[in-house]
Parts: C-alpha cells; structure tokens; sequence
C-alpha cells in the first residue's frame, strides 16, 4: 500500500534581476518588468511512491529541490504542477520550534507548539515529562525559550514534534543539529518510528545515515530525478556525480607504494575509539604503515576539509618538528590534533607519506576518513574563534 504518491510534480518560482540600481535603472526596471524576472523550477517532473512502512531518503546537492519536496508533501507549499496523494497522518520535522515564542517559557511553547500541531492539552500534560526528558532540558523549562542557544531550541522543537505518533514522518536535515548526544537520540527515535511501521520520507547530507536507515533513495539534481533505488548504489551514484565539489571530495588513493598508511584510528580525549568529537577538545589518532622496503627520512602529514572542500588545517611531521629516521616493515606513528578548532559538522581527513623534498608520494589518502564535530557553543562558520565582550 502507498502511503505517498507524487505525480509529475513542479514547482517554478520567479527570480528578479538585480543590477547597480540608478533612477535610470529603476524606471527601466518598471517599464521592461518583464526582462528582469526570470523562471526558475526548483522541481520538474517527479515521479514516485513511497510504500507504507519505508523509509524514503532523499539526498542531493544544495538547491537540488529536497526540501522544496518535502514542503510539498507537507502542503506547506503548492506545486505549480502535478498532485500529491497522501494516506496518513502527517509529522513533519521540518523547521523545529517554528511556532514557538520567544518570549515565552519553554513550558509554555511546549503547549503552544503542540496545539498548532495538533494535539491536545491533555495529551501534552500526559506527555510533558517525556517530552522535557528527551530534550534534557528540565532545569531551563521554565526560562523564556529567547534566552536558549539554538542547539537547547531544536532539541524542545524536536521532542514536541515527535509526540504527534504519525503514520509518516517528514524529516529535514534534522540528523545535522545538536550535539552528538541528541543525534543518538534522534536516529533512536526514527528506529523506533520504523520498528512500529511508520513511513518516513529523510532528507539528510549525512549519507553514511542514509545509508544504514533507508530501504530506498533517490537522488535529485536540478530538481530532477536522477535515480530512485538500493540505498549503497544511489548514494556511491551521488559520489561519483556528486555535488559541485565532488572531484575534490571523492575519496582518492595513489603513490609508488613502497609504504602505505594500512590503517587509521581515532580516539577522543578519554581513548575511547570514536569518530565523533567534541570542539575545543583534542582528537588523537594512530596511522599504521606497511613498508616493503627501508624508506630514510620519510614524512607523514594530514590535512581537513570541509564537506564544501575547503582546506581547514593542514600539518606534518616536519612542520612539527618530528625527526623520523627511517621506517621498516609494519608499524605506526602517533598524531594528536586540537583543541579542535572547528565548529561542527562532518569534515573530511586525509594522509600522506612522503619524502622530505616532496619529489616521493609513497602514499596519499585523499578525503579517505570522515569525522564528525559537535559544539557546545553556537559560533557560526568554519572555526571557533575565542571572543570576548565588554561595554565601555
């Protein structure tokens, strides 16, 4: 049975031309209006269904049309063509506390959120220790939600919004906010949705989730469909059409190979084997090496980029001082990294042995390993970058 049903959905949208604006410019403006407005379909001819019971992923680039999509299922936006037919009662996770007010408590909004998503005030007084619980939020319930950081705000929107008990749940990047603790919990939360037969349709740049969660994915590029099928086939499609940035991306492997890096592991601050961290902490790391022959004076390095492919840090042995003499058959190189200077988010790590004039590439792990950093602050962009404030 269907629990959705999209058929030849479009969506267009006008986008107005912005030039150096002149009154001569803007008089033109008026009288060509016309010729500064141009068509742009952020979807074009979808087609499919999604089974009762699925979970549905939907990945892609940035402005491919993902959460274009799923706001049309939500009929939270109308398409410009084709029809949507549902069979459920819908959830959607798609911006957390949109309903609530700033200058109310988090007890409150808990109430206000949940009536506009339709639930009752006594079904939310059952709930309401369940609801403060998962979102670890009990000391601070009764403080005005302007006053929470963003990660305490998505953490109440989302336990509000998971008490609906849909038959589908529509999920938007959801998996990509809060700390690692509450991404557990999320990702605990979707089992349990799927154990008990819902449908859910994800959105979600993290594709090593989408990868174990989903039944089936599908890509869209340009608001098309490029492929809809196994989860490990269309998401290996992706990396390999990708996204704009995907010949940067795209994990890569080569050198002469008289040495390689076998193995890397990570560790957090405690030594427990993870490759999650926490920002502002160290991240420690063995590379283990294979040499067929005697390498003299060789040099290992790393580097991290972002998920847009931008370089991060970068470092290696000689940087650091690191005298190594040579290496012989099978060993390893300890490499500790921090405090961490990054926000959060995923970030790709590469290695490198090499000889010290650079002339040797014995072996290179481009974007090989991806790690995952959360914040306990809500700085913005790629690094943390220690602030202080003062009125004078």
């Amino acid at each position: 049975m269907e629990a959705i049903r999209v058929s030849n959905i479009s969506k267009k949208y006008f986008l107005r031309k912005e030039a150096n604006r002149t009154l001569k410019s803007t008089f033109l403006g008026i009288v060509k209006r016309n010729r500064l407005i141009q068509d742009f379909w952020a979807l074009k001819g979808l087609n499919f269904a999604v089974e009762k019971g699925e979970t549905f992923g939907i990945i892609g680039a940035n402005g491919a049309g993902k959460s274009t999509l799923l706001g049309i299922i939500a009929k939270t936006i109308t398409p410009t063509e084709g029809s949507v037919e549902v069979n459920g009662r819908i959830s959607s996770l798609l911006e957390l506390g949109a309903g609530f007010h700033p200058d109310l408590t988090g007890r409150e909004n808990i109430y206000l959120n949940g009536s506009i998503l339709g639930l009752s005030k006594k079904y939310l007084k059952e709930r309401f220790d369940a609801i403060v619980s998962f979102a670890e939020l009990a000391e601070f319930i009764d403080m005005p939600v302007k006053h929470y950081s963003s990660g305490m705000y998505v953490r109440l929107g989302f336990s509000v919004a998971v008490q609906t008990d849909p038959d589908i749940l529509l999920v938007d990047e959801v998996l990509a906010v809060g700390d690692e603790s509450f991404r557990r919990k999320c990702l605990a939360k979707l089992t349990e949705f799927r154990q008990a037969g819902k449908t859910i349709a994800v959105v979600s740049h993290d594709l090593d989730t989408v990868r174990k969660i989903c039944d089936r994915v599908m890509l869209i590029a340009e608001g098309k469909t490029i492929e809809i099928g196994d989860p490990t086939r269309v998401v290996e499609e992706y990396s390999r059409l990708g996204t704009q940035h995907a010949d940067i991306l795209a994990p890569k492997e080569w050198g002469t190979r008289e040495v390689i890096v076998s193995n890397v592991r990570f560790f957090d601050k405690n030594g427990i084997e993870t490759e999650q961290f926490v920002s502002g902490e160290k991240i420690s790391a063995e590379i283990f090496y294979e040499a067929s022959c005697r390498i003299d004076d060789p040099v290992f390095g790393f580097s991290i980029r972002d998920v847009e492919g931008r370089l991060c840090a970068g470092s290696n042995t000689i940087n650091s001082d690191c005298k190594i003499s040579h290496i012989e058959g099978n060993g390893s190189i300890a490499l500790t990294i921090g405090p961490l200077a990054l926000t959060r988010g995923k970030f790709l790590m590469s290695f490198s042995l090499h000889s010290r004039d650079h002339k040797t590439n014995y072996h290179r792990l481009d974007n090989k390993y991806a790690i995952w950093v959360s914040s306990r602050t809500n700085d913005e962009g790629i690094v943390s970058i220690p602030s202080r404030w003062s009125m004078k």
